[in-house]
């Protein structure tokens, strides 16, 4: 296996499309004014996922990846799957998601599970040795990525997070607050 092309596909191509799709996602709900529909509430629940799923990005990004950071990424992914689960079972029962939304959604969950799989994949022995398989002991260690990833696509990515996924998140919480707040003036 080639792994500077597993990991190149990882970084620029999966993290890339799970970004866009996350933006698609976003640009979906502001065009169906999702603040008249689940309002403030979905948006916290796609915060919450965002969170669920910055932690196991982030540990990837500056960590070793080993048992310890395959476990969190393990766990978040199933946390964010079972807010997704959650949310759908609470906000839009009786509601008809648009294709385009649901598109988006489907594709953004896929990209996360392909993420991880890659990384599972790029450091396999640890991956197995998770379930007492492989030829190494488990490491729950933590360390600093070394050699750390180049700075320029480290502040890339996160600025792309900020612009395209953080504040547009944001801008679509207070959307729905400002409308429940006057929904609840009349």
């Amino acid at each position: 296996m080639d792994v500077g092309a597993a990991q190149a596909v990882l970084m620029y191509f999966v993290l890339s499309l799970w970004l866009a799709a996350g933006f698609a996602d976003y640009l979906c709900h502001r065009a169906s004014s999702i603040e008249t529909t689940s309002g403030g509430k979905e948006s916290l629940l796609h915060l919450l996922q965002f969170g669920e799923m910055a932690i196991p990005v982030l540990a990837a990004i500056f960590l070793e990846i080993n048992a310890l950071v395959m476990i969190i990424m393990i766990v978040c992914l199933n946390l964010h799957e079972a807010t997704a689960i959650g949310m759908s079972a609470t906000l839009t029962a009786g509601a008809k998601s648009p294709p385009p939304n649901s598109t988006c959604t489907a594709f953004w969950r896929c990209f996360l599970l392909w993420g991880l799989l890659i990384v599972a994949t790029l450091h396999w022995q640890q991956f197995l040795s998770l379930f007492g398989l492989g030829s190494e002991m488990s490491d729950f260690g933590v360390r600093l990525k070394q050699p750390p990833l180049p700075w320029l696509y480290v502040t890339t990515i996160l600025s792309v997070v900020l612009l395209f996924e953080v504040l547009p998140y944001l801008e679509e919480l207070f959307r729905g607050l400002r409308q429940e707040t006057t929904r609840h003036e009349r």
